[in-house]
Protein backbone atom coordinates (compact mmCIF):
# COMPACT_ATOMS: atom_id res chain seq x y z
CA UNK A 1 0.00 0.00 0.00
CA UNK A 2 1.66 3.30 -1.09
CA UNK A 3 1.87 6.22 1.29
CA UNK A 4 -0.17 9.33 0.68
CA UNK A 5 1.80 12.30 -0.72
CA UNK A 6 3.89 14.14 1.86
CA UNK A 7 3.90 11.29 4.40
CA UNK A 8 7.58 11.14 5.27
CA UNK A 9 8.85 9.08 8.17
CA UNK A 10 9.14 12.25 10.27
CA UNK A 11 5.54 13.22 9.50
CA UNK A 12 4.32 9.70 10.39
CA UNK A 13 6.14 9.88 13.73
CA UNK A 14 4.68 13.34 14.40
CA UNK A 15 1.14 12.16 13.68
CA UNK A 16 1.58 9.06 15.83
CA UNK A 17 2.83 11.11 18.78
CA UNK A 18 -0.23 13.38 18.44
CA UNK A 19 -2.30 10.50 19.82
CA UNK A 20 -4.54 9.78 16.83
CA UNK A 21 -5.99 6.24 16.75
CA UNK A 22 -4.61 3.82 14.17
CA UNK A 23 -7.88 3.94 12.21
CA UNK A 24 -7.41 7.67 11.64
CA UNK A 25 -3.66 7.37 11.07
CA UNK A 26 -4.18 4.79 8.33
CA UNK A 27 -6.55 7.13 6.49
CA UNK A 28 -4.24 10.14 6.72
CA UNK A 29 -0.97 8.30 6.04
CA UNK A 30 -2.13 5.68 3.53
CA UNK A 31 -0.42 2.74 5.27
CA UNK A 32 -1.83 -0.18 7.22
CA UNK A 33 -1.39 -0.20 10.99
CA UNK A 34 1.41 -2.75 10.55
CA UNK A 35 3.12 -0.48 8.01
CA UNK A 36 2.92 2.44 10.44
CA UNK A 37 4.40 0.35 13.25
CA UNK A 38 7.23 -0.73 10.95
CA UNK A 39 8.15 2.92 10.37
CA UNK A 40 8.00 3.63 14.11
CA UNK A 41 10.11 0.59 14.98
CA UNK A 42 12.70 1.54 12.34
CA UNK A 43 13.26 4.85 14.15
CA UNK A 44 13.10 3.40 17.66
CA UNK A 45 9.86 5.19 18.59
CA UNK A 46 8.31 3.81 21.78
CA UNK A 47 4.89 2.36 21.00
CA UNK A 48 2.00 3.13 23.32
CA UNK A 49 0.40 0.02 24.82
CA UNK A 50 -3.12 -0.58 23.53
CA UNK A 51 -5.65 0.98 25.88
CA UNK A 52 -3.19 3.35 27.53
CA UNK A 53 -4.37 6.94 27.69
CA UNK A 54 -2.17 9.18 25.61
CA UNK A 55 -1.12 12.62 26.73
CA UNK A 56 -1.92 15.50 24.37
CA UNK A 57 -0.53 18.95 24.94
CA UNK A 58 -3.21 21.64 24.67
CA UNK A 59 -4.63 24.40 26.86
CA UNK A 60 -8.01 22.84 27.61
CA UNK A 61 -9.29 26.09 29.13
CA UNK A 62 -8.78 28.00 25.87
CA UNK A 63 -12.46 28.25 24.90
CA UNK A 64 -13.76 28.72 28.45
CA UNK A 65 -12.94 32.46 28.69
CA UNK A 66 -13.48 35.14 26.06
CA UNK A 67 -10.45 37.00 24.77
CA UNK A 68 -9.51 38.60 21.46
CA UNK A 69 -7.36 35.57 20.63
CA UNK A 70 -10.09 33.09 21.56
CA UNK A 71 -12.67 35.00 19.48
CA UNK A 72 -10.42 34.96 16.40
CA UNK A 73 -9.79 31.22 16.72
CA UNK A 74 -13.51 30.58 17.26
CA UNK A 75 -14.26 32.46 14.03
CA UNK A 76 -11.89 30.13 12.22
CA UNK A 77 -13.41 27.00 13.76
CA UNK A 78 -16.98 28.20 13.05
CA UNK A 79 -16.10 28.46 9.36
CA UNK A 80 -13.26 26.02 8.65
CA UNK A 81 -13.34 23.65 11.61
CA UNK A 82 -15.22 20.50 12.52
CA UNK A 83 -15.42 18.03 15.37
CA UNK A 84 -15.17 14.27 15.03
CA UNK A 85 -18.38 12.50 16.01
CA UNK A 86 -16.57 9.25 16.86
CA UNK A 87 -13.40 10.31 18.68
CA UNK A 88 -12.44 13.24 20.91
CA UNK A 89 -10.72 15.29 18.23
CA UNK A 90 -11.25 18.61 16.45
CA UNK A 91 -9.86 19.68 13.11
CA UNK A 92 -9.15 23.05 11.50
CA UNK A 93 -8.51 23.18 7.74
CA UNK A 94 -6.77 26.17 6.14
CA UNK A 95 -4.90 26.79 2.90
CA UNK A 96 -2.74 29.25 4.87
CA UNK A 97 -0.66 26.83 6.93
CA UNK A 98 0.87 29.72 8.88
CA UNK A 99 -2.56 30.44 10.37
CA UNK A 100 -2.74 26.83 11.59
CA UNK A 101 0.60 27.27 13.33
CA UNK A 102 -0.55 30.52 14.94
CA UNK A 103 -3.68 28.76 16.25
CA UNK A 104 -1.58 25.90 17.63
CA UNK A 105 0.68 28.41 19.40
CA UNK A 106 -2.27 30.31 20.90
CA UNK A 107 -3.81 27.07 22.19
CA UNK A 108 -0.49 25.69 23.48
CA UNK A 109 -1.19 22.69 21.27
CA UNK A 110 1.15 20.25 19.58
CA UNK A 111 1.38 21.62 16.02
CA UNK A 112 0.17 18.41 14.36
CA UNK A 113 -0.61 19.46 10.79
CA UNK A 114 -1.69 16.82 8.31
CA UNK A 115 -1.01 17.70 4.69
CA UNK A 116 -3.70 17.26 2.06
CA UNK A 117 -4.14 13.74 0.76
CA UNK A 118 -6.41 12.19 -1.85
CA UNK A 119 -9.48 14.35 -2.46
CA UNK A 120 -8.62 16.56 0.54
CA UNK A 121 -5.96 19.03 -0.57
CA UNK A 122 -6.08 21.47 2.35
CA UNK A 123 -3.66 21.23 5.32
CA UNK A 124 -5.42 20.40 8.59
CA UNK A 125 -4.54 21.08 12.23
CA UNK A 126 -5.49 18.16 14.50
CA UNK A 127 -6.20 18.67 18.20
CA UNK A 128 -7.09 15.72 20.40
CA UNK A 129 -9.07 16.78 23.46
CA UNK A 130 -12.46 15.81 24.86
CA UNK A 131 -12.71 19.13 26.70
CA UNK A 132 -11.91 21.25 23.61
CA UNK A 133 -14.42 19.23 21.59
CA UNK A 134 -17.15 19.73 24.19
CA UNK A 135 -16.45 23.46 24.54
CA UNK A 136 -16.57 23.96 20.77
CA UNK A 137 -19.84 22.05 20.58
CA UNK A 138 -21.27 24.40 23.20
CA UNK A 139 -20.20 27.31 20.98
CA UNK A 140 -21.88 25.82 17.90
CA UNK A 141 -19.10 23.80 16.24
CA UNK A 142 -20.88 20.44 16.02
CA UNK A 143 -20.63 17.49 13.61
CA UNK A 144 -22.31 18.37 10.29
CA UNK A 145 -22.66 22.01 11.38
CA UNK A 146 -22.57 23.49 7.88
CA UNK A 147 -26.34 23.94 7.51
CA UNK A 148 -27.26 24.39 11.16
CA UNK A 149 -24.62 26.55 12.85
CA UNK A 150 -26.07 29.64 14.52
CA UNK A 151 -24.34 32.97 14.97
CA UNK A 152 -22.79 32.73 18.46
CA UNK A 153 -23.44 35.16 21.29
CA UNK A 154 -20.09 36.98 21.13
CA UNK A 155 -19.48 39.86 23.57
CA UNK A 156 -19.34 43.20 21.72
CA UNK A 157 -15.72 43.88 22.65
CA UNK A 158 -14.58 40.63 21.00
CA UNK A 159 -16.83 40.81 17.94
CA UNK A 160 -14.20 42.42 15.65
CA UNK A 161 -11.74 39.59 16.36
CA UNK A 162 -14.46 36.99 15.78
CA UNK A 163 -15.46 38.54 12.45
CA UNK A 164 -11.79 38.67 11.45
CA UNK A 165 -11.60 34.92 12.08
CA UNK A 166 -14.77 34.33 10.05
CA UNK A 167 -13.34 36.31 7.11
CA UNK A 168 -9.99 34.54 7.40
CA UNK A 169 -11.94 31.29 7.26
CA UNK A 170 -14.73 31.58 4.67
CA UNK A 171 -14.21 35.13 3.44
CA UNK A 172 -13.27 36.24 -0.05
CA UNK A 173 -11.89 39.70 -0.84
CA UNK A 174 -11.80 40.91 -4.43
CA UNK A 175 -8.26 41.66 -5.63
CA UNK A 176 -9.38 45.19 -6.60
CA UNK A 177 -10.70 45.79 -3.08
CA UNK A 178 -14.28 46.78 -3.97
CA UNK A 179 -16.22 43.84 -2.49
CA UNK A 180 -15.90 41.16 0.17
CA UNK A 181 -18.16 38.25 0.96
CA UNK A 182 -18.46 35.40 3.45
CA UNK A 183 -20.04 32.17 2.20
CA UNK A 184 -22.12 29.95 4.47
CA UNK A 185 -24.78 27.25 4.13
CA UNK A 186 -26.51 28.37 7.34
CA UNK A 187 -29.36 30.88 7.02
CA UNK A 188 -29.13 31.66 10.73
CA UNK A 189 -25.41 32.39 10.59
CA UNK A 190 -25.78 34.50 7.44
CA UNK A 191 -28.43 36.71 9.00
CA UNK A 192 -26.46 37.08 12.23
CA UNK A 193 -23.40 38.17 10.27
CA UNK A 194 -25.46 40.62 8.19
CA UNK A 195 -26.84 42.16 11.38
CA UNK A 196 -23.30 42.86 12.60
CA UNK A 197 -22.27 44.49 9.31
CA UNK A 198 -25.42 46.64 9.40
CA UNK A 199 -24.73 47.57 13.04
CA UNK A 200 -21.31 48.78 11.89
CA UNK A 201 -23.05 50.91 9.21
CA UNK A 202 -21.48 49.03 6.33
CA UNK A 203 -23.12 48.68 2.92
CA UNK A 204 -24.07 45.00 3.08
CA UNK A 205 -26.53 42.46 1.75
CA UNK A 206 -27.21 38.71 1.40
CA UNK A 207 -27.43 36.88 -1.91
CA UNK A 208 -28.35 33.22 -2.40
CA UNK A 209 -27.67 30.50 -4.93
CA UNK A 210 -28.49 26.81 -5.28
CA UNK A 211 -25.85 24.10 -5.40
CA UNK A 212 -26.07 21.13 -7.77
CA UNK A 213 -27.67 19.19 -4.90
CA UNK A 214 -30.26 21.99 -4.59
CA UNK A 215 -28.95 23.25 -1.25
CA UNK A 216 -29.07 27.00 -0.64
CA UNK A 217 -25.77 28.83 -0.21
CA UNK A 218 -25.72 32.33 1.32
CA UNK A 219 -23.18 35.03 0.54
CA UNK A 220 -22.98 37.95 2.96
CA UNK A 221 -21.48 40.97 1.19
CA UNK A 222 -19.78 44.20 2.14
CA UNK A 223 -19.50 46.48 -0.91
CA UNK A 224 -17.77 49.72 -1.82
CA UNK A 225 -14.19 50.95 -1.81
CA UNK A 226 -14.96 53.15 1.21
CA UNK A 227 -16.69 50.37 3.12
CA UNK A 228 -13.92 47.76 2.94
CA UNK A 229 -11.31 50.05 4.56
CA UNK A 230 -13.94 50.95 7.18
CA UNK A 231 -14.45 47.24 7.91
CA UNK A 232 -10.67 46.79 8.03
CA UNK A 233 -10.33 49.61 10.59
CA UNK A 234 -12.73 47.71 12.84
CA UNK A 235 -11.47 44.15 12.57
CA UNK A 236 -7.70 44.74 12.34
CA UNK A 237 -7.43 47.20 15.23
CA UNK A 238 -5.17 45.51 17.78
CA UNK A 239 -4.99 42.30 15.76
CA UNK A 240 -1.23 41.92 16.00
CA UNK A 241 -0.26 39.18 13.54
CA UNK A 242 -3.50 37.22 13.82
CA UNK A 243 -4.90 37.58 10.31
CA UNK A 244 -4.58 36.43 6.72
CA UNK A 245 -2.13 38.92 5.25
CA UNK A 246 -3.39 38.68 1.65
CA UNK A 247 -7.01 39.41 2.62
CA UNK A 248 -6.00 42.36 4.76
CA UNK A 249 -3.89 43.92 2.00
CA UNK A 250 -6.76 43.64 -0.47
CA UNK A 251 -9.20 45.17 2.01
CA UNK A 252 -7.10 48.22 2.92
CA UNK A 253 -5.78 49.19 -0.53
CA UNK A 254 -8.25 52.08 -0.92
CA UNK A 255 -7.71 53.45 2.59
Amino acid sequence: MPRNPGMTDDKIIELYKSGLPYEKLCTIIGLSDRGIRNVLNKHGVELHPIGRRRIHKVNEDFFKTWSHEMAWVLGLFITDGHVNSKVHAVYLSQNDEEILRKVATLMDANPTIAQGTGTRTTPMLIINSKTIKQDLEQLGVTPNKSYTVSFPDVPDQYMPAFIRGVIDGDGWVQDRGYVMNVTTASNSFANGLLAIFQKWNLRSEITTELTQSEKTIYRVWVKGKQNLPKLADIIYDGSGELFNENKKMRMVQHA
